[in-house]
């Protein structure tokens, strides 16, 4: 399956996703996927790096072409109140966003 092809069916199922990015393998909860300077984006919070949870939830960024082995879990997550699809860096960037 196409990189955002799964993202776009992760974020609509809300859905999990495991991926390997810089050589780290991260499960992640997609949020939003958007453009920025023509290249494709996911902000999603990382649940477990190399295995582990992180010490702080927090919102990141991936370049999609940094995305390797991308592969849908049946773990679904609920989107994190500290998600803003409103927020400034996504207005006419968004392509789909998981629903509040």
């Amino acid at each position: 399956m196409q990189p955002n092809k799964l993202l776009l069916e992760a974020i609509a199922l809300r859905k999990c996703i495991m991926a390997t990015y810089n050589r780290t393998a991260f499960k992640l909860a997609p949020h939003i996927l958007y453009t920025r300077h023509d290249d494709l984006f996911v902000d999603a919070v990382t649940l477990e790096r190399d295995g582990r949870r992180p010490r702080e939830i927090k919102l990141g960024a991936f370049k999609l072409a940094g995305l390797s082995e991308l592969a849908l879990t049946a773990q679904t997550f609920q989107p994190e109140a500290l998600f803003d699809p409103a927020a400034e860096r996504y207005v006419e960037t968004t392509v789909f966003a998981v629903e509040p």
